[in-house]
């Protein structure tokens, strides 16, 4: 079985969920080329040599801190599921555990992928503490514990490689390999999602997009979705504009638009859970 063919069974898992109306999954479903970016975005490949050529052997500082950045955020996501596999107990069935792995696999090679593009200039991977100083005590016992927390690393992702889009695009390559990683990111956050409504109680109502501040149900992540209640688009106030049944909500206002993180708020978020 081949990678596409596995996120293709991946995404049949919460096909009920998965297939209710969304305007923003029609407009994904348009992208023919979506399996071939999944593959390339999730293998390291031997094209790490191509960051170097495209600069003369020559990496601008400016692309090295933002590579390390989304660096040590695959190393945490790595590392967070790693342990959760390794929890004996923890995921309590083998379709959830395929999922997971799935995930995993894809941090090991976005880790991967990085190290091979920095090769020296890599940083270390930092000592992680993922009950975030006792504030996820449970993470590793608790599956609804770690899903919410999966849920919290995975939207951050998201956000991070947003934000840092800005500074990668004097280069059309570099740019176009972390979008293509920035995609299977999104991926994972609608799937951990998914997985989080199914299983009922608190999070029944949670969508695989982010609606507004703090969806899911979880105070403590509060930074995480800082800014993601934006209704104003372009100076334009989206409520205040006519869609195909009236106005436009707010809720659909703020789904409509993923919001990017500061590498500043991203790194604040990201201490909580590295000890050194």
């Amino acid at each position: 079985m081949n990678l596409f063919e596995i996120i293709k069974n991946i995404e049949n898992v919460d096909a009920d969920i998965h297939d209710r109306l969304n305007p923003r999954r029609a407009a994904v479903k348009g992208l023919s080329t979506f399996g071939a970016k999944v593959a390339l975005a999730s293998l390291p490949l031997a094209i790490g040599s191509m960051f170097k050529k495209a600069y003369g052997q020559t990496i601008p500082q400016k692309i090295i801190d933002v590579l390390n950045f989304a660096l040590t955020l695959e190393y945490l996501e790595a590392e967070f599921y790693t342990k959760g596999l390794a929890a004996g107990g923890l995921i309590p069935n083998a379709t959830a555990v395929g999922a997971i792995t799935v995930i995993k696999e894809h941090e090991d090679q976005h880790v991967a992928f990085l190290k091979t593009a920095l090769g020296s200039a890599a940083v270390g991977k930092p000592t992680f503490d993922f009950t975030a100083g006792g504030t996820f005590s449970d993470v590793f016992s608790n599956y609804d514990t770690f899903l919410a927390v999966a849920n919290a690393f995975e939207d951050t992702g998201v956000r991070a490689y947003k934000g840092q889009a800005g500074d990668l695009m004097e280069n059309d390559d570099i740019l176009r390999y972390a979008l293509n990683i920035h995609s299977v990111e999104a991926r994972h956050a609608s799937h951990i999602r998914q997985m989080r409504r199914a299983r009922g109680g608190g999070a029944s109502n949670l969508k695989p997009w982010i609606t507004g501040a703090n969806d899911t149900g979880v105070s403590q992540v509060d930074p995480v979705y800082a800014g993601e209640d934006n209704k104003v688009q372009a100076g334009a106030d989206i409520t205040s504009l006519n869609g195909v049944n009236g106005k436009i909500s707010v809720n659909a206002a703020t789904e409509a638009f993923d919001e990017a993180l500061s590498k500043e708020a991203v790194l604040q978020i990201a201490s909580l859970f590295i000890v050194s």
